[in-house]
């Protein structure tokens, strides 16, 4: 069903006015909204952000034409946002890219090739650069948006056969801080709870993340929780913005960029103060760390490390409307709650010190108590749709291999040395390149082969145009797997077509440790093929080329299985009944029958068929919930902290100083800088940019600017801007409007036109625990730029 841009406009702000307040559209509306002449409708999960909303895909004639949530859905409850709702149209765009293209050069055009003459180009390729610079000379670099069997088939090839652990993926610049906070918190990554705790908390404190646009599904969920109780659930918002999230809380602490790290230890202060801490909790699970290495501290020691964090202090630290009562208000709902879950985002990884804020926010639940019982929880929400499930369960990372394995550690590696079948050693001791440390070696032409995959780095990285110098030089080779042309295939030597979602079979694993599988039920265009099927046979012509049988053993197992639905079961089956039987993401009964009997997946662990086939697990840790805590338990406590990365099975509470920005205004730039997403468009908009109707929504990128500041500078609305950091200008259309506090500005960031395109200005500094960078704050100088300035939007398409 065709819209015209009015009733588009008209539907999709009811749609977003309904998440952003949890309120129920009448059935004609959500009808219309979906409406379509289908001949089935065949079920999956959404392709966008990390929620794992459960969806069906409408056929007409075998063509994709609408897209739906499914109501029975624990994750949605039948809704979907507006890019889950249309993201069908990318399925047979006409920019889908359909056969292989080649160049030798960067600076020449490309031409249509053969799948064998490309992958053996690719093999060759990557063969000399192994051969005549060693293993480390080779990457590959990832995504939490590919399927966990690709992921983990890339991986294996290029630990066990290429020798390298130069294998990353994208969730480095936005989840990395998340997993550094768990393990050095609780042991063990990702949330201990679910999404289910949503209906039972009593107070969301809401931190770093614009849920309303970047989960608005999610979101729902908390509005319609707020709405159920209103007086009863408290909402705190904390963040430098006013967002469409912060017009629901009943308390907004909104201050100044980078200084949350005293806000979080204020509420500490509060909470010990006061005398609101849950002193049987901390006894029994709980021990109180200092420094690198850690070392023991008492309560006694960390009560006087909070006291340089007074509410007052803090007041003074974090500026803008943040007062000591208001600190003391949201520690106290925080403490007092029945059940308390926090959420987060991008707001509070995207930071140099982001495991530490992600460290303060556990230590918030750790103190009281909010942990393990129904409603409480501290939650981290993803971005992207596997960047659990395929990177951080499955070892897309330079210093893990699967089921949360760390490299540095022998028994583990070898481990996965045995059960690959591989000679012990062939995986490197030391982690590989991070992604930052990655793209540097390609400008320093250490990289000299690498594969990109389902990604783009050339739009993504922050400070992009330092290392798309180096993604430019004609001694780097670059493999580029994706659908669409991008900024990163204009990079590439080589660019494969691969097949989209719903045109091949795979498994994601979502926020709330949730593994729901996808079968394929259509044909990819032209040539495009599965991921699986590319890097088998490029496996098996790698082994040729470096005469190395160990690289066709990697593959042997899934040697001759039909692409569309054997290949994927067998590496799955591999990877979920092999190499996570034992570890605390224990998938091993998950197989693909199980998921097609569970409709809205497995949590894991998921030791046996008979958990498998009840959900898997809702809690870990708990005794009587979770079979592992039952397993490891030895006592009566309820409460089991198996957590492999703390030999005591002990909850760490962290003294974690302030610390600001690695760049922060000075006379020369004084305003701070920020970024972030708007809810029509997802990360580069490379797939949410060729949907018309959310294109007409957004077509572009503009900037925010506080009204005190605009009325400062002579800046009105819609005025051209020019943003200038260190790095570099862009130049945006300005909004006007009281989101940033005073003394800060804001893009969106999915904007492809190199004029407005956000990471050419970001910094990329980054968090030296978890090397994640710091997208989220640098210094930058405005002016209004003269003169009438046409804006159209980014054509996405280009020829290739």
């Amino acid at each position: 069903m065709k819209l015209s841009r009015r009733q588009f406009i008209k539907r999709t702000a009811a749609l977003t006015a309904a998440s952003l307040v949890g309120i129920e559209l009448p059935k004609s509306m959500k009808d219309a909204a979906q409406a379509a002449d289908v001949d089935s409708w065949k079920p999956g999960v959404c392709r966008f952000c990390g929620v794992g909303c459960r969806v069906y895909l409408g056929l007409k004639g075998g063509k994709p034409v609408a897209i739906k949530g499914i109501p029975e859905s624990a994750t949605n409850k039948g809704y979907v946002c507006m890019k889950g709702m249309l993201f069908y149209k990318i399925i047979h765009h006409p920019e889908r890219l359909k056969k292989p293209l080649y160049r030798e050069r960067k600076d020449q055009p490309f031409r249509e090739i053969s799948w064998e003459e490309a992958l053996d180009i690719a093999a060759k390729k990557f063969a000399e650069a192994v051969k005549n610079h060693g293993p480390n000379s080779v990457a590959y670099y990832g995504s939490g948006q590919a399927l966990t069997e690709e992921t983990y088939i890339f991986q294996k090839v290029m630990r066990a056969g290429l020798r390298t652990n130069n294998v990353e993926g994208n969730p480095r610049l936005c989840m990395a801080s998340a997993v550094g906070g768990y393990l050095t918190s609780f042991g063990a990554d990702e949330p201990i709870g679910s999404y289910a705790d949503i209906e039972k908390a009593y107070c969301f404190f809401i931190i770093g993340s614009n849920m309303a646009e970047c989960h608005p599904v999610l979101f729902r969920r908390v509005m319609n929780r707020k709405l159920s109780k209103p007086d009863e659930v408290k909402v705190i918002n904390a963040d430098p913005r006013v967002s469409p999230t912060s017009r629901i809380a009943d308390l907004h602490l909104q201050f100044r960029p980078g200084t949350d790290l005293a806000l979080l230890n204020a509420m500490a202060y509060v909470i010990v103060e006061e005398g609101l801490y849950d002193e049987t909790f901390i006894k029994k699970y709980c021990k109180f760390k200092l420094g690198k290495p850690p070392k023991d501290v008492s309560f006694e020691e960390y009560k006087e490390f909070l006291k340089q964090y007074t509410p007052e202090r803090a007041a003074e630290i974090c500026g803008g409307n943040i007062t000591p009562e208001k600190i003391r208000t949201a520690a106290r709902w925080f403490a007092k709650s029945k059940a308390t879950m926090s959420l987060w985002t991008m707001g509070i990884n995207q930071r140099v010190r982001g495991v530490w804020a992600n460290n303060l926010i556990h230590n918030l639940h750790l103190l009281t108590g909010q942990l393990c019982k129904p409603g409480a929880d501290s939650f981290s929400l993803t971005g992207q749709p596997n960047a659990c499930g395929g990177v951080r369960e499955g070892g897309g990372l330079c210093h893990i291999l699967p089921a949360h394995r760390p490299v540095k550690i022998d028994k583990l590696r070898h481990e996965v040395e045995d059960l690959w079948g591989v000679p012990r050693g062939r995986i490197p001791a030391k982690p590989g390149y991070h992604t930052i440390a990655m793209f540097r070696a390609v400008n320093e032409g250490k990289i000299k082969a690498m594969w990109i995959n389902c990604t783009s780095p050339a739009q993504s990285l922050p400070n992009c145009d330092f290392y798309r110098k180096g993604l430019r030089r004609d001694d780097v080779f670059i493999v580029v797997t994706d659908i669409f042309p991008t900024k990163t295939t204009e990079v590439a030597n080589l660019v494969l077509p691969t097949a989209f979602h719903f045109e091949k079979t795979g498994v994601y694993g979502c926020t709330e440790r949730r593994s729901q599988l996808t079968v394929k039920v259509i044909d990819p265009p032209g040539e495009a093929k599965p991921e699986v099927w590319i890097v088998r046979e490029w496996a098996l012509r790698l082994a040729k080329e470096l005469n190395d049988p160990v690289i066709k053993k990697c593959v042997e197992p899934f040697i001759g299985l039909e692409e569309g639905y054997e290949l994927p079961k067998a590496i799955w089956e591999e990877y979920s009944q092999k190499l996570t039987k034992g570890r605390d993401n224990d998938l091993s009964a998950v197989t693909y029958e199980v998921l097609k009997q569970r409709p809205d997946g497995v949590q894991w662990p998921a030791p046996t068929k008979e958990h498998a086939l009840k959900g898997g697990t809702y809690k870990k840790f708990v005794r009587g919930i979770d079979p592992l805590a039952d397993k490891h338990a030895k006592g009566d406590d309820p409460y089991v902290f198996y957590g492999p990365a703390h030999k005591d099975h002990k909850l760490y509470i962290w003294l974690r100083p302030y610390k600001g920005a690695a760049e922060e205004p000075d006379a020369e730039y004084p305003f701070f800088l920020s970024t972030g997403r708007v809810i029509d468009h997802w990360h580069t908009s490379s797939m949410t940019g060729r949907i018309p109707e959310l294109l007409r929504a957004n077509p572009y990128a503009y900037v925010e600017i506080n009204p005190k500041d605009a009325r400062r500078l002579g800046i009105n609305p819609n005025d051209m801007v020019e943003i200038e950091t260190r790095r570099g200008k862009i130049v945006l259309p300005a909004k006007v409007y009281e989101g940033p506090i005073e003394g800060m500005v804001f893009i969106y960031w999915h904007d492809m036109h190199e004029e407005r395109m956000a990471n050419r200005v970001t910094k990329d500094a980054f968090d030296p625990g978890s090397k994640e960078p710091e997208f989220k704050i640098c210094a930058c100088r405005i002016r209004k730029v003269s003169g009438p300035k046409p804006l159209r939007p980014y054509v996405v398409g280009h020829k290739m």
